[in-house]
């Protein structure tokens, strides 16, 4: 017999695993109700896989806002993480957090009250719920942790970077490396700089 999963406990992150489940909201009641009409949800913590170069240091958490509209659903989530990288200048190990926005409006597939598909010609680039009237919030979280990534993550503002000579961090240890030697075919240049001043 087949042991039945774990459910997490309180404040414990969902596995990424299952992030497509947890982050997949039904809303055909809201579809159901008249516009103007308003649901917030918990997000999380739940552990998402955000791509082969993208690693978290956390689980994604936070809150999401429905809004019924005549047309379908307005999402607004403030959601929370942070990512596990390296500093672009002394590549040292970081956690960098990220405050992940997502102000999307999300229109219907099917019709709710006929089950008709709806033409999206239109609105190709709409965001959609799925067939079962359920939001989908995994692509939109993901997409917002691509946007929330910095471009050079850094481990302090003031970070030296690496030594050019011993490829050590700056701020780490001695780096009077002595004189350096100088390339044979750079040695006429040397004495040139040597050489006393000649008067005009």
């Amino acid at each position: 017999m087949t042991p039945r999963a774990r459910r997490p406990s309180h404040g414990e992150a969902i596995p990424s695993r299952r992030a497509d489940d947890a982050l997949t909201l039904p809303v055909a009641g809201l579809l159901a109700e008249p516009p103007g009409s308003v649901r917030e949800e918990a997000i999380g913590p739940v552990w998402v896989d955000a791509g082969e170069e993208t690693a978290l240091a956390e689980p994604v958490a936070g809150t999401v806002r429905l809004a019924r509209t005549n047309r379908g659903l307005l999402v607004g989530a403030r959601l929370h993480t942070a990512l596990a990288t390296e500093c672009s200048r002394c590549l040292r190990d970081v956690t960098v957090p990220l405050d992940l926005l997502i102000d999307e409006e999300v229109l219907p597939s099917v019709e709710l009250a006929t089950g008709v598909s709806v033409d999206t010609a239109a609105e190709p680039d709409v965001v959609r719920l799925n067939d079962a009237h359920e939001l989908e919030l995994l692509p939109l979280v993901r997409e917002a942790i691509w946007l929330a990534q910095p471009i050079a993550p850094l481990c302090r503002e003031d970070c030296p970077g690496l030594c050019a000579e011993c490829g050590r961090a700056l701020d780490e240890g001695d780096h009077d490396h002595g004189q350096l030697e100088i390339d044979p075919r750079f040695e006429v240049l040397a004495d040139f700089a040597r050489r006393p001043e000649e008067p005009d």
